[in-house]
């Protein structure tokens, strides 16, 4: 498995931005998409964003769309989402995860159950 630790939460004021990160360490990073979702109290955990091995290739939820940013650098082992315009709706603790899915097909990656390693979370909290 790979062992994943986010970084970047906080605190923020609606409008605001903040950067998460996602650093891997284990088994090769490089080779399978990486996704970040979030879970806010009282509801189930939700996709947000996935992205592919090389990179080239990204689905972002609808609402998040046009605000969120993912992006990784694998010599690094680092995956970052750049959150922009945050709503109090945003509000949650936010996951990395991968799996040992390789492929960027049947839009597996934005099914929770298809990941095998998650971080620990990171609070995001968004004041109105």
């Amino acid at each position: 498995q790979v062992q994943l630790v986010e970084s970047g939460g906080g605190l923020v004021q609606a409008g605001g931005s903040l950067r998460l990160s996602c650093a891997a360490s284990g088994r090769t990073f490089s080779s399978s998409p990486m996704g970040w979702f979030r879970q806010a109290p009282g509801k189930e955990r939700e996709f947000v964003v996935a992205i592919s091995w090389s990179g080239g290739r990204t689905a972002y939820a609808d609402s998040v769309k046009g605000r969120f940013t993912i992006s990784r650098d694998n010599a690094k082992n680092t995956v970052y989402l750049q959150m922009n315009s945050l709503k109090p709706e945003d509000t949650a603790v936010y996951y990395c995860a991968t799996g040992s899915r390789t492929d960027w097909s049947g839009r597996w990656y934005y099914r929770s159950n298809e990941y095998d390693s998650w971080g620990q979370g990171t609070q995001v909290t968004v004041s109105s």
